[in-house]
């Protein structure tokens, strides 16, 4: 089994963090292929960003199509995850879908904790969307995505402190709520005794559960195939008649 792993934003070292978390609870027989978009933003922080992230995650899905069993869009505000799964004839698993999914197992009540307060509220509407408004809140820690990134940033106090602030609050389980802090999961699970959701490892288990069970995206009614169409100027190259297969 193969499971893409698309970073929508074109900062590779994080789509090397995701690539990690993937293999780190993979299956024996599953391989992990790890893709950096070419196109948009170093970081992806709120709708204008995430906007123009869409194009660049759709030419690595179109790129490696038929090489791939299922993909693992790796941005915690699930940019593109509709037009994807319009597009590909596989599972398309989003970060945010999987995590409060998973967390929905685990705990009553549980808190996403992400990073900018533009993101908290989109993330906040992802939860709502996905049915878990009831039971999950958002929380913004105020870290600027790559600050992730920086060792020398104070973004791993500023994400327990918040950590700290939803358990105050009665919060039973954390989901972390950024493909950027993927690698904290099993270290925050340790310190605070309760289960910390990482959306990659999440979307990866699920993805592998699909693929496995022979079930993929309905291309009946609202993920249909696009409708063939010319596109014209920079996104010629995206028109639906230039699909493969």
């Amino acid at each position: 089994m193969r499971i893409l792993i698309i970073n929508p934003n074109t900062t590779a070292s994080m789509t090397e963090k995701a690539a990690a978390a993937a293999r780190a609870v993979a299956a024996s027989g599953t391989e992990i292929i790890a893709a950096t978009s070419s196109m948009g933003p170093v970081s992806i922080e709120g709708h204008y960003d995430g906007a123009l992230a869409i194009p660049g995650l759709l030419h690595e899905l179109k790129e490696r199509q038929a090489g791939y069993d299922a993909a693992v869009i790796a941005c915690f505000d699930d940019t593109g995850l509709e037009a994807a799964r319009s597009f590909a004839d596989v599972p398309i698993l989003g970060l945010c879908e999987s995590a409060v999914v998973t967390a929905g197992f685990l705990a009553q009540r549980f808190t996403v904790v992400t990073t900018l307060e533009r993101s908290r509220v989109l993330i906040d509407n992802l939860v709502r969307r996905y049915g878990m408004g009831d039971r999950a809140k958002v929380r913004a820690s105020d870290i600027p995505v790559l600050e992730l990134e920086n060792a020398a940033s104070d973004a791993i106090g500023k994400l327990r402190a918040e950590i700290e602030r939803a358990l105050a609050d009665g919060a039973e389980a954390i989901v972390l709520g950024c493909a950027g802090m993927t690698d904290l999961a099993r270290q925050l699970q340790a310190i605070y005794g309760v289960p910390v959701v990482d959306g990659v490892a999440a979307a990866v288990k699920q993805a592998e559960a699909l693929v496995s069970l022979g079930l993929s995206t309905s291309k009946r009614g609202s993920y249909a195939s696009p409708l063939p169409k010319p596109f014209v100027g920079a996104l010629s190259a995206f028109s639906p008649a230039l699909k493969i297969g």
